[in-house]
């Protein structure tokens, strides 16, 4: 499990040069430390009241303050300190997830207290819905959500779609290139990622021992993440008349997503169909922000609410054991109990914050990139690109791409 743990935590990383490759030059970093920024803030919440609210307690809805500060957990108790451990890094990789929907546009101190308000409000509660053996409410149902597709990936794509309604579009949405500035970095990230959905997907059976599903769950992981990176492209490919590389990264996602609620209880096969689906309707539902109007500038909601409904509904008729029209409906209302809630107090919690501290970064700002407006950093430096004995190919080459950045963002 401690294993699993730090699987998990890398993912949060492997989410900011996921999303950090995917924005322009100028706010590259910005991109980064909103991901990182939640390995800060939720670790201390975690300790303090977290994992109290999330799994304590006999309500239906919501943990008590019984191990508040983590008080009477001892040193001995090493699988319960260790499934402390593995629960913390969902924590925080869920409100870090939301980061791709806001990108280029939110201040940066008010993305932190988004964070610690959205965790306290939202995700714990939820979390506690889910996972929360004999009280929550969803799980007591009988809900199927193996490792997240409701609590993380649903929870966190309505949350984005709500945030980024409250922030509005980016300067230049639908008008300017906003192209990805570095795809390798895009496929280190997703590559990451991928490596760590071991820990949270096998993980998440909590044991090896006889009658676990984890080498399953794992089995799974893989060929439906496969399966969804050849449905991404064929959709591309006929759709756009091309195979890029941007699709095989987005498409890997989204089958990560989807078999994430499903994968412990289905078969490979069906695992294979669910990634096929997942890659080639969640290729189409990207394209929905600018039919719709919306700027969900990294397709946060294309990729992990529709991902996450996918999978959750697709158990219901695809599971192993119990599959049939009754358990469709316990996962159909599972989504939308997760969807509506996540949805509704997101959008109240950012208007609080809009209308307070402000949460939209000012239009100078945005203009002339957040890495400098917050951070007071850059992500490269071609000031010293002609110094040493840098060949004057690369000298050129250098001033070339700054000249380029420089016409992108004016």
């Amino acid at each position: 499990m401690v294993i699993c743990a730090a699987m998990v935590m890398l993912m949060t990383p492997g989410l900011a040069f996921f999303y950090g490759g995917m924005v322009r030059v100028k706010s590259a970093l910005n991109m980064l430390m909103m991901s990182f920024i939640s390995l800060g803030v939720v670790s201390i919440l975690w300790v303090l009241y977290g994992y109290s609210l999330a799994f304590s307690g006999t309500s239906p809805v919501i943990g008590d303050l019984e191990f508040i500060g983590l008080r009477d957990i001892s040193i001995d108790q090493g699988e319960v300190v260790a499934f402390i451990a593995f629960q913390l890094m969902f924590a925080i990789l869920t409100p870090a997830l939301m980061s791709g929907a806001l990108a280029d546009r939110v201040k940066f101190s008010t993305w932190a207290l988004f964070i610690a308000l959205w965790v306290t409000v939202v995700y714990f509660p939820v979390a506690h819905w889910v996972w929360a053996a004999d009280e929550g409410w969803l799980f007591n149902m009988g809900v199927i959500d193996f490792a997240g597709g409701t609590a993380v990936h649903i929870n966190a794509g309505a949350g984005a779609l709500a945030a980024a309604l409250v922030v509005g579009k980016r300067i230049g949405f639908k008008r300017d290139p906003m192209r990805p500035h570095n795809l390798p970095m895009v496929l280190l990230g997703a590559a990451l990622l991928w490596f760590g959905w071991f820990g949270f997907n096998a993980g998440s059976a909590l044991t090896t021992g006889s009658g676990s599903p984890a080498a399953m769950m794992a089995l799974n992981t893989q060929v439906a993440t496969g399966a969804a990176i050849v449905g991404w492209l064929i959709y591309e490919r006929i759709r756009h008349g091309a195979f890029t590389t941007l699709g095989a990264a987005s498409g890997a996602i989204a089958g990560l997503v989807a078999i994430t609620p499903s994968g412990a209880n289905v078969s490979p096969m069906s695992a294979i169909l669910i990634g096929l689906l997942a890659g080639a309707v969640c290729a189409w539902a990207v394209s929905l922000k600018y039919k719709l109007g919306f700027d969900d500038s990294l397709d946060v909601v294309g990729v992990h609410l529709v991902g996450g409904v996918i999978g959750t509904l697709l158990v219901g008729f695809l599971a192993t054991e119990g599959a049939g029209f009754e358990q469709f409906g316990k996962q159909a209302l599972g989504a939308v109990a997760v969807m509506a809630y996540s949805f509704v107090v997101t959008y109240l919690l950012a208007q609080l914050l809009q209308r307070t501290i402000g949460f939209r970064s000012s239009e100078e700002e945005e203009t002339a990139g957040l890495d400098l407006a917050y951070h007071a950093e850059t992500g490269y430096d071609f000031s010293q690109a002609g110094s040493g004995s840098v060949p004057s190919s690369t000298v050129t080459a250098s001033a070339e791409v700054a000249a380029g950045e420089k016409k992108v963002d004016a």
